[in-house]
């Protein structure tokens, strides 16, 4: 049997085999083509219910550059998943680290294809941090746990959406999930690795959960340059220095150490996508591949590291955003 030291220190894993409900986990994968004209993201996973009618697994396929998103909707039964390791099946599909296998034909859409992907930039994992949330890792009593799987990676590949195809050899990826209760209750998430210079991907996000009866707000953010690996986190002993969310974008700048990071993120027009809380796999996150994230980071005496401009990002400003900016500014 795989223990909890196992699952902490592996967080693509499935981590609900022993979780009663209410329970979901879903990880993401992100596909751009070379020339950027295609970009989808694909989202399996599993929504367990109070409810046992509402038990399902699912699958998610959402064109970043239509807008389009269908939601892919199969028995529990339907998700078959290993340990030890992370290889998941749902129906025809199959999901792993290396690429992903789509055989979806319903009444939403017909989704085909096979993406391989190639070695990827992962979040540092150890004892003392094991992944993105650090020590908070451990703790087996948070609402929502996040792990980045894979913050860049070749594509290789096409998937034919409705008698289109899409052509993702030579493109870029990216891997990540989520797990527990429900998502949080107010949240900023962005992710791009598509600046001028290749080889660098940034992804970040601030979130406020509950925990217990009293409300915890965290962030986390990591800048991919250059073969270095920058990041900051509430864990990290990093502050918000200040976070302004308007309708067009998001302002925000975090300081750690000797090192200050500043982004501006544009936001752009949206999708509703399925997410989970206690009760349900609702509509509630809005979401875009169209961001633009601008990203400077600046060393010891104002030194810049870099200074650069992300397209293709994803980005999601969710829930209850004002609650957000009170826990954090």
């Amino acid at each position: 049997m795989t223990s909890y030291f196992d699952l902490v220190l592996h967080p693509e894993w499935y981590h609900g085999h022993s979780k009663r409900p209410p329970y979901f986990e879903g990880w993401y994968f992100k596909m751009v083509s070379p020339d950027r004209s295609c970009r989808f993201a694909v989202i399996p996973g599993i929504f367990l219910s109070d409810d046992p009618a509402q038990h399902h697994a699912f699958i998610q396929v959402f064109d970043g550059v239509s807008g389009d998103a269908s939601y892919h909707r199969f028995p529990a039964e339907a998700f078959q998943i290993a340990r030890g390791t992370f290889d998941l099946r749902i129906g025809n599909n199959r999901f792993t680290l290396d690429g992903i296998t789509l055989d979806i034909a319903d009444d939403l859409r017909t989704v085909k294809g096979d993406l391989r992907f190639g070695k990827a930039i992962s979040w540092p994992v150890s004892i003392v941090e094991p992944g993105v949330m650090g020590a908070f890792g451990w703790l087996p009593i948070m609402e929502c746990y996040h792990g980045i799987l894979g913050l860049d990676h070749a594509v290789t590949g096409a998937l034919t959406v409705d008698s289109l195809a899409y052509d993702f050899t030579g493109g870029r990826g990216y891997i990540e999930k989520d797990w527990g209760k429900s998502f949080p209750g107010g949240w900023v998430w962005m992710q791009t690795n598509h600046f001028a210079a290749p080889g660098t991907s940034f992804t970040a996000s601030v979130a406020v959960t509950p925990l217990m009866s009293l409300w915890f707000s965290g962030f986390l953010a990591g800048l991919w340059h250059e073969g270095q690996f920058h990041r900051f986190a509430t864990y990290t002993g990093a502050r918000v220095e200040k976070l302004a969310i308007t309708d067009y974008a998001v302002t925000w700048v975090v300081a750690g150490g000797k090192q200050r990071l500043e982004v501006l993120a544009t936001r752009a027009e949206a999708t509703m996508l399925p997410g989970p809380n206690r009760q349900d796999m609702g509509t509630r996150v809005p979401e875009t591949l169209k961001g633009v994230v601008e990203v400077r980071l600046t060393g010891a005496n104002g030194r810049r590291i870099f200074e650069g401009t992300g397209e293709c990002a994803g980005l999601e400003v969710a829930g209850d955003v004002d609650k957000l900016l009170r826990a954090v500014n």
